[in-house]
Parts: C-alpha cells; structure tokens; sequence
C-alpha cells in the first residue's frame, strides 16, 4: 500500500505535472471506485489544475471554480502517468484500469488496482473534509508543530500496541504496516509494547525515529517518476518484507508475525531483548 512517503511523492509529480493545465476529460471505468455522485465526474472538466495536496495517504486536486478529485489509493491502487494518453475511450473489462484523466495537452494519468479486492477510492468534493476518512484523520507526523509533547499526548491513553497505534490514521495519518516496521526498527522497540507505557525517553526516541525514518523515505523519493516508486520504497525497506534475511544493524535473522490479513517484520536482537514474538498464526498451523 502507498504510505505517507509515496503519497507525497506522488503529490510532487502530480503538481508538477497538473498545475496550469485544463482538465478535459474524466472517464470512468470502474465505477465502483466512485464514492461520491455529485457534483458528478463532469463538474471536473473544463477547470484548470490550481493545487496538488496531500492529507495522510490521500491525493487532492484541486481545481478552479471546480470540485476536487480526491483519491486513496488502498492496498493495490497506484497512479500511472502517461504523457500521451491512448486515442479514444477505454473500454470497460476486468482489466486494472480504474479511471482516467485527460488534460488538454494530450496528457494525463490513469489510476489502477490489482487483484480482486477492490478499495481504491475516488472521491469528488467541493471541500476535502466531506470525505470520511480525511474528516478523522489525526496530525501528520511531518508537520512542523508535530513534536515529542505532541506524540506523548497522543499515546498517553494508548492501551494498544504500539504497532497498531501507529497504523491507525485517526491517531497519525499516513503510516501504514511498512513504515511502522520501519519506525519500531529504527526505535529498538518491540511492535507489542504498550503504547501508554512509554516513558518520556522512550516517547522522545520513537518521535525521532517516526520523523527520521519517513523524511529519509520522502527524500528517497523526492523527484522520481511516479512509476519508479514502488521500486524505491521496496529497496529502501530495511526490515518490512524481508522475513530471513539479516538484519542490517545487527545481523540478527528478521522474524514475522502473521496475522488475517496482513503481517509484521521485526528484528528480536534490536527490538526485543533476543526473544521471538508468539506468532500464534504459525503455531496453529504447526500443531
């Protein structure tokens, strides 16, 4: 899924590229992926690109004298760029494509989406905050006034784990399951710790880490294609998905937790004083 580094990414390219320009065509495929009826698809055409944003993992558009077109992208949406869009309309089927854009120039993007669970979300607002899911979201981790004092208060009452405090986006917008692996890594703290429990040095370390761990992941990002990202993010990765390997800070061997529908990767030497989490997925499935 694309996380909060991908996300502004993907704002970047998209203001660079959108700004100044007309939108000529909206052009649904999938309609399931439109959550929002009116204004319709069509309220979008004709106006000029103004802003990109971006609130979480959501994209905004922004247009003027026009509504917005909001986006999320979900576990398997991703945006695909083409500076000459395909002559005439796309056809309709069971392929990836979701909706396409067309700008005056020729010119536009598509949005995708793999597989057979089908999240991605297109939204069309006069205002961002009628979507749901940006409506609740929490602070953005990177903002300027987001600071440890911040982060103490949100955790404070945090009877959760650590893990799933971090993924939740009315808590913190726009990390998700990679880079809470990433930020509990670079943090030395078990993704099972409770969050209330953090002392003031432990809340100060995770902060640093939080911060640290997602503004490396946007500079690595920062001025690609927005079809080389996913490529960037996976190599960046230093404990998520790499379930076997070594550690690179101790050479420890990373470990998983398996859940439903999702999994976790840690390393016990540095996070977890040596000990392998219960994993009580896998141990069912042994016994």
């Amino acid at each position: 899924m694309p996380e909060l580094p991908e996300v502004e990414a993907l704002k970047d390219f998209l203001a660079e590229h959108l700004v100044g320009h007309e939108v000529v065509r909206v052009l649904p495929v999938a309609i399931s992926v439109l959550k929002t009826y009116e204004p319709p698809l069509t309220a979008l055409e004709g106006h000029e690109v103004t802003a990109v944003r971006r609130h979480g993992k959501f994209l905004d558009i922004a247009t003027d004298g026009g509504p917005r077109l909001v986006t999320h992208l979900a576990r398997a949406g991703w945006l695909q760029w083409k500076d000459r869009l395909p002559d005439g309309p796309p056809r309709p089927g069971k392929g990836p494509l979701a909706l396409r854009v067309a700008l005056e120039t020729g010119a536009g993007f598509d949005l995708t989406e793999a597989g057979t669970q089908k999240r991605l979300a297109v939204y069309v607002v006069h205002d961002p905050r009628e979507v749901p899911g940006i409506a609740r979201l929490g602070p953005d981790p990177l903002a300027d006034d987001f600071d440890a004092g911040r982060l103490a208060a949100l955790l404070k009452d945090e009877r959760r784990q650590l893990k799933g405090a971090l993924r939740d986006q009315s808590l913190i917008a726009g990390v998700g399951n990679a880079y809470s692996d990433e930020i509990l890594h670079a943090a030395r703290m078990s993704p099972f710790k409770l969050a209330a429990s953090l002392t003031p040095d432990e809340v100060r370390t995770l902060h640093t880490a939080l911060r640290t761990t997602l503004t490396e992941a946007v500079e690595r990002s920062r001025g690609l294609a927005a079809g080389r990202l996913k490529a960037e993010k996976k190599s960046g990765l230093r404990v998520h998905g790499r379930t076997g390997e070594p550690c690179p800070v101790c050479g420890d061997t990373i470990r998983e937790v398996s859940f439903s529908d999702s999994s976790l990767q840690y390393c016990p030497t540095c996070q977890t004083g040596g000990k392998p989490l219960a994993d009580r997925r896998m141990s069912r499935l042994l016994k």
